[in-house]
């Protein structure tokens, strides 16, 4: 007995289960989306020059005259790291004596013609920061520029490796702690930590803070996203995938809205995490899944949880229901514990078939959180109003996942993973050859990635057999972490060459989506229960079909599979391309 069956006692997607998703679940996106970005705002490097303390008293008014005279131009662009090595003393004292500005407009004129042979040093005496967009950022205070700006990079590599250690521990926690309670304690720590971060007295202990910030980021989506899944029938499972990423969108569109009002690093750190504790006022509404109460022994609770569902839903409560209910819990808790056994990481990669499929999952897996959170640290370096770029680089997002809904139920997962991770790429490579229209190619590139964003987590799940599903999707997810790593790095190095890092992501989707298509269709198919049926699901040979549905004439009067993939016996010319893969994995079993 399945516990989806006992779902399907008290209602499997009833009023229960929306009051839950929309009043809890969804807002509990929003920590996510703040905290993964706001990092971008929070160290923004806004336009800068050098500081020259004997032009100081001329700044104020004459900002333009003081970088004439001060710093060289190549392209009509004013320098942001180098200045006139001259005799700023003299200057001033020979304009000061000159009050009219027309004549220190053609005495600085003067200087500009012959600035060709001025000598040009670094600058001496820190930067002046064009403080129009935002009046105080992390690269303000600290002077975190020009042969110092790797901190900024820094920190987002800091900040991913957070991302990986915590993805790691509190992959465990879930399952140790239960949903509820590692959900509230990572919100907590993350709450106090980012609010922490507001008042660091200097670089490195804003940057210890935005680590722990890091380790909580990518737990604190995981958990109420697999609450919901484990409340709702397998049936709703792509609706609450797809709504839940609607309401991450939703998040980062938000928090362009917030940085749009609040643009001191200081309050702004504060502003994504203070209002974040009125979630814990949801505390006592948010139920603990009674699938993982039934896992670890805690029938009694789960049968209190199932009873309120029940009612919620409409489904009246009595003692023959009530009799019922715990026969069937009984019996799914005893089929449970009999299938019981250990399995590790090696489990995956025993089987030919099965480190096969582990290996294309998690490269396409890495692609994909490479590239996505490569383009969302990619919008303010776009040019123009960095907060608008981030704002649609959010919002496009919205309508891909509407598209994506129908889609999935009618073509399936792996040609929708291929061709949403080809568009992206294409769109992405192909900012070098039209850089005119870099935003619109980018805004295609995100909704590309955004779609097969979606698409790979729930492929994964049905390929992975269910005695390893959980630990196949963590072990996945775990090496993917490695992308928000690597990709500031490559971000840093598109600082001479705008379309390198567009370049970089796109061939690594392309790469990605290619290799989508080894992987079988799932769609309709059941899911694979033990490693032999997981096994027993053959790779697809990119374009070619190299695999039958159990009921086929061909199957083996001998064999008694359960209904899902088989191997089969068919011939060569079938296929019009057949690789060594579908060679070997045409072979009868």
């Amino acid at each position: 007995m399945d516990f989806d069956e006992v779902l399907k006692e008290v209602g499997s997607f009833g009023l229960y289960q929306k009051i839950v998703i929309c009043s809890v679940l969804l807002p509990a996106a929003l920590p996510c989306a703040f905290h993964a970005y706001s990092q971008l705002f929070i160290a923004a490097t806004p336009q800068h020059w050098c500081r020259v303390p004997e032009l100081e008293p001329w700044t104020v008014d004459y900002v333009q005259l003081v970088k004439n005279l001060s710093i060289p131009r190549k392209s009509g662009v004013y320098a942001e790291c180098s200045m006139f090595a001259r005799n700023y003393s003299d200057l001033v004292r020979y304009l000061e004596y000159r009050p009219p500005i027309d004549l220190l407009r053609q005495q600085a004129e003067h200087l500009i013609k012959t600035e060709e042979s001025v000598q040009v040093v670094p600058c001496q005496h820190g930067w002046h920061y064009d403080k129009s967009i935002y009046p105080s950022t992390v690269v303000q205070e600290w002077n975190l520029v020009c042969d110092r700006s790797y901190y900024v990079t820094l920190a987002l590599v800091i900040f991913g490796l957070g991302g990986l250690l915590g993805n790691y521990v509190f992959g465990y926690l879930v399952d140790l702690w239960g949903r509820r309670p590692s959900f509230y304690a990572y919100l907590l720590l993350e709450i106090v930590a980012c609010a922490a971060s507001a008042f660091a007295w200097n670089y490195y202990s804003w940057l210890g803070l935005r680590f722990v910030v890091g380790l909580t980021v990518p737990a604190i989506l995981a958990s109420p996203y697999v609450l919901a899944i484990e409340l709702v029938g397998p049936e709703r499972r792509v609706f609450c995938t797809i709504v839940s990423n609607i309401a991450y969108s939703m998040g980062l569109v938000v928090l362009a809205g917030v940085v749009y009002l609040v643009r001191d690093w200081r309050d702004l750190s504060l502003a994504v995490s203070l209002p974040l504790l009125m979630l814990f006022s949801c505390f006592f509404v948010l139920p603990e899944s009674p699938r993982w109460l039934m896992a670890v022994g805690q029938t009694k609770r789960a049968i209190r949880i199932l009873k309120v569902m029940a009612r919620v839903n409409g489904v009246r409560v009595n003692r023959e229901f009530m009799e019922r209910l715990q026969l069937r819990l009984v019996s799914t808790q005893a089929a449970e514990a009999a299938a019981t056994a250990h399995y590790g990481i090696l489990d995956l990669f025993r089987g030919t078939n099965m480190r096969r499929k582990t290996l294309i999952i998690t490269f396409i897996w890495f692609a994909n959180t490479s590239v996505y959170v490569g383009l969302s640290y990619y919008a303010p370096a776009l040019g123009g109003d960095e907060i608008w770029n981030f704002f649609l680089a959010g919002a496009v997002e919205m309508p891909t996942y509407l598209l994506l809904w129908p889609g999935l139920s009618y073509f399936g997962r792996r040609w929708i993973l291929f061709i949403s991770m080809l568009v992206g790429g294409v769109a992405c490579v192909a900012t070098f050859l039209y850089p005119d229209i870099t935003l619109l190619l980018y805004c295609i590139g995100k909704m590309g990635i955004s779609s097969s964003f979606v698409v790979l987590p729930l492929l994964a799940s049905e390929l992975y057999p269910t005695v390893v599903r959980g630990l196949g999707m963590s072990f996945s997810s775990v090496v993917a972490m490695i992308g928000p790593i690597v990709i500031p790095i490559i971000n840093h190095m598109g600082q001479q060459m705008l379309a390198l890092p567009l370049i970089i992501m796109g061939c690594l989707l392309i790469l990605g989506g290619f290799a989508s298509l080894l992987l079988p269709e799932t769609r309709g198919r059941n899911l694979p229960q033990s490693l032999e049926q997981g096994e027993a699901v053959p790779l697809s040979c990119l374009l070619c079909c190299c695999m039958e549905r159990s009921n086929k004439k061909t199957r083996r009067p001998s064999t008694v599979r359960p209904k899902v993939y088989q191997r089969v016996e068919r011939p060569a010319v079938t296929c019009k391309v057949v690789c060594s893969i579908c060679k070997k994995e045409m072979r009868t079993l």
